[in-house]
């Protein structure tokens, strides 16, 4: 171990001093490289990245342990690589006129291009030298003058100081300095409009400005946006932040800042002049709804028309929807004064119907001082194909091909409805099938899936008080039915859901299962052992000990079953005592339990918040929490229901124990944005599953995993845990799970990245039938078993998908109990490689 630490640290040392010799390589005699910014603040350092954004050079990127990559990748290209391409052609006279009549003056263009094609690659994905240019530093100075002066600091003045170094590098430091900050003393309005100033008083609390805080210009801005929403969204509609401006009074004040809100009236302009008048609230007067509008329905008259809660609807064909649905997704109601948000509203909730391409709305102002809207409405059409394929392969089978087609049917109801048929048929071929030619595609699955969805929420009652429609409420009912064969034990599963999901606001997601109910039926009991081959194996060794069987292997299942059942009643050597009995004891129990049939009827509550403003936002956090609970709704009506009790103390509906158990999971990924590329991503989860009444343990389907390429990348997904057992199972699983994980993000060049991680985190059992100290969550004392893996990784950005490489290596190993634990096996050949998409995390 001490040999193979030694040897990365060599590499480690070996590759700093490759990588970071001979960097000013392209800096001329009389220029220095830059390779330091450092700002002081009143004396103080300050490497804020809000600061370290604000400086116009900064050195060349570095990364860990291998220090400037691109800046020494453009190092390696030849300066004026044509002009040293043309001399080596002249260098001989005949040398050009040779290769025109061996060849020509196209093909020497081409060697030309290919010759210069590798150095311009080099050029490209290297960074050239940053030269320190007083001109950019005199900048900075300037940019951090304004900065500190924006943000309310008073007697702002900005020095630096070029540390020019004997090695043609340099240092930059910036010293600011300032006074005490302006504090606001007073808010004044001047306001023209009675109803602009009547409107400002009721939202005045909420404004951002406020006396006694720092006077920040930027504030000013928001305070400009928010007055301006403020106004829109209660029916002023010819409102705009342009209306609204500040004056400042800093002027011998003695560090306090005056500030009066200034807002016009409205100005009207004609061809001669511009008039002001005050402002007006209007009111909605009709909202005309065009259900079938299409370009070439531009000049036409509509055919069909009705009239529906004071909407007018309106269809150049027919009307084929049911009037409710429509306007159920509208937020502008006539009668109503003029609101912006009730726009926008309409815009994301007509286009969340997946029923109309995304709608034109328009707002007409009438004579009488009110508006009409008209809204345009494109259907899509009524139905929608899609079709995927897919070629896999994982560690059951060695090569896979699906199929994935799809049907949608919109507007089923003529209540905006979505129907959704998809199916899926796949063929595989398993690594021991892949032996035998009779059965290389021994390896299928099919399914269908059935998805009916309402954009309301499907209810006997009457739920708008409660969950409003502008927070898109949707009902969704699926079933759906899979059958595989040749994947372990293989099985058929049903499930059917009955579920609700809204929106509160922007960043929230809740769903609501009302039911959820999954049956899944194993149908190739026999094939436990061929499928657990290693509690196969120590149960044909302790066969063997014990001279069971005269001596000779097992064959299963009909032997294993004997054997298991000749142990745990005695008819064998062995006694409960034997630590044999207790193993076979403990294969018989999840024997038991990974073959039988599973019935779950559930409830779960699901909350997310996602603060991610795009796909591009890389500063920002996401919270997840999830409850469900299962079988309490069997068990309360069991015995109404006259169900019977199984050998094992359970009841049953349709011969199969239901399962009883309460759920729940804590989800939190964080990203801070470090600039240039970099990325500090955070990942903490918590979840545990506690059996109760009818279950004694948790389904397989409901229980937790570690490791793999998502979760810790040190071992591979199934072969962590529990705790600090040594386990002999291949899919090792429990009911309580902590994971925590970090990773720095950082680009190389272009489109390839980099990152190096840690992930800890373990599964225990808790509360379940497991009895395995080593196995189980007793205490505190049990957080010494979770594993940390570290390692790091390359990432390639195609843009619609990231392709990931990882390498982790067990760095804290639970598995080696009182024995030292630390890096053990901290080598490339017990590393686990991870190939996956998109970021773990």
């Amino acid at each position: 171990m001490q040999k193979q630490l030694l040897k990365i640290l060599l590499l480690l040392c070996f590759t700093g001093y490759f990588t970071s010799c001979d960097t000013v390589k392209r800096v001329a005699e009389n220029e220095h490289l830059l390779v330091k910014n450092t700002v002081y603040v009143n004396d103080k350092k300050n490497n804020t990245e809000t600061i370290s954004n604000l400086l116009h050079q900064k050195p060349n990127s570095k990364l860990p342990l291998i220090g400037n990559l691109r800046l020494n990748i453009y190092n390696l290209a030849r300066p004026n690589r044509d002009s040293i391409f043309e001399a080596w052609l002249d260098k001989n006279p005949k040398r050009r006129e040779r290769l025109k009549k061996a060849y020509s003056q196209k093909q020497v263009d081409r060697l030309k291009s290919s010759a210069l094609g590798f150095n311009n690659w080099l050029k490209k994905t290297g960074e050239p030298p940053v030269i320190v240019d007083e001109k950019k530093t005199e900048k900075t100075a300037k940019r951090l003058k304004s900065y500190y002066k924006f943000n309310g600091w008073s007697n702002v003045d900005i020095k630096y100081d070029i540390n020019k170094l004997d090695n043609k590098r340099a240092t930059i430091d910036y010293f600011v300095e300032h006074g005490e900050p302006y504090i606001i003393d007073s808010i004044t309005k001047s306001i023209s409009s009675p109803v602009i100033d009547s409107l400002y008083k009721t939202i005045k609390k909420e404004a951002l400005i406020k006396k006694n805080n720092q006077y920040v210009i930027p504030i000013l801005g928001l305070e400009r946006d928010r007055i301006s929403a403020e106004m829109r969204n209660s029916g002023v509609y010819h409102f705009n932040q342009d209306y609204i401006r500040f004056t400042v009074d800093t002027v011998d004040t003695n560090k306090k800042a005056n500030i009066d809100v200034i807002i016009q009236d409205r100005a009207i302009r004609t061809q001669d002049s511009t008039i002001r008048k005050p402002f007006k609230i209007y009111k909605i007067k009709d909202v005309n709804v065009f259900t079938d509008h299409t370009f070439e329905n531009n000049d036409k008259s509509p055919k069909e028309s009705l009239k529906f809660n004071g909407y007018n609807l309106y269809a150049y064909d027919e009307i084929k929807y049911k009037p409710k649905a429509i306007t159920d997704a509208i937020f502008i109601n006539p009668g109503s004064i003029f609101r912006d948000i009730d726009r926008t509203r309409s815009y994301r909730h007509i286009s969340e119907l997946r029923t109309f391409k995304y709608p034109d709305i328009n707002y007409f102002e009438n004579e009488d001082s009110t508006l009409t809207a008209n809204i345009y409405l494109t259907p899509l059409k009524k139905f929608g194909l899609g079709f995927s394929a897919e070629v896999s392969k994982s560690n059951i089978q060695d090569v896979g091909f699906s199929l994935s087609p799809s049907l949608l049917i919109r507007n089923i109801f003529r209540g905006a409805e979505t129907f959704e048929i998809s199916g899926i048929a796949s063929i595989g071929a398993s690594d021991d099938a892949a032996n035998n030619r009779d059965q290389f595609f021994d390896i299928n699955e099919f399914g269908v899936d059935l998805k009916l969805t309402f954009p309301r929420l499907f209810s006997p009652f009457n739920t708008e008080r409660l969950i409003p429609k502008y927070m898109s409420p949707t009902t969704r009912i699926s079933l759906s039915a899979t059958s595989q064969t040749n994947i372990g034990l293989d099985k058929q599963t049903f499930t059917g859901t009955f579920n609700y999901k809204w929106n509160p606001n922007a960043i929230v997601t809740n769903r609501l299962d009302l039911f959820n109910v999954q049956y899944v039926r194993n149908l190739n009991i026999g094939n436990y052992f061929d499928v657990y081959q290693n509690s196969f194996t120590t149960l044909n060794n302790i066969s063997k000990t014990i001279n069971y069987n005269s001596g000779n292997d097992l064959t299963f299942p009909d032997l294993t079953d004997a054997f298991l059942s000749d142990v745990l009643n005695n008819n064998t050597s062995l006694t409960p005592i034997d630590d044999d009995y207790k193993t076979v004891s403990a294969i018989n129990e999840r024997k038991n339990r990974l073959t039988e049939n599973n019935l779950i009827f559930s409830s779960s509550f699901s909350f997310t918040q996602d603060k991610r403003q795009n796909l591009f936002d890389e500063d920002f956090s996401i919270f997840r929490f999830k409850l469900e609970a299962a079988g309490n709704l069997l068990a309360n009506t069991s015995k109404l229901l006259g169900l019977n009790k199984n050998a094992d103390d359970r009841y049953e509906l349709f011969n199969v124990a239901y399962s009883q158990y309460i759920k729940t999971e804590f989800d939190y990924v964080k990203h801070w944005d470090l600039g240039r590329k970099n990325v500090l991503a955070m990942r903490a989860f918590f979840g545990i599953a506690i059996p109760y009444g009818n279950s004694s343990s948790i389904p397989f389907s409901k229980s937790f995993f570690a490791g793999g390429a998502n979760d810790n990348r040190a071992w591979t997904a199934y072969s962590l845990g529990p705790g600090s057992s040594e386990t002999i199972n291949e899919f090792n699983e429990a009911n309580l799970k902590l994971a925590f994980s970090v990773e720095q993000r950082f680009n190389i060049f272009e489109n390839l990245n980099g990152a190096v991680f840690v992930d800890t985190g373990n599964i225990w059992n808790a509360l379940d039938d497991v009895e395995d100290d080593n196995a189980t969550f007793t205490n505190f004392n049990s957080l010494k078993d979770i594993a940390i893996g570290s390692g790091f990784g390359l990432r390639y950005d195609f843009s619609f998908f990231i392709f990931r490489f990882d390498i982790g290596f067990k760095t804290y190993d639970p598995f080696y109990r009182d024995q030292n634990r630390w890096f053990n096996d901290y080598n490339f050949g017990n590393a686990v490689y991870n190939i996956g998409i998109n970021y773990p995390f």
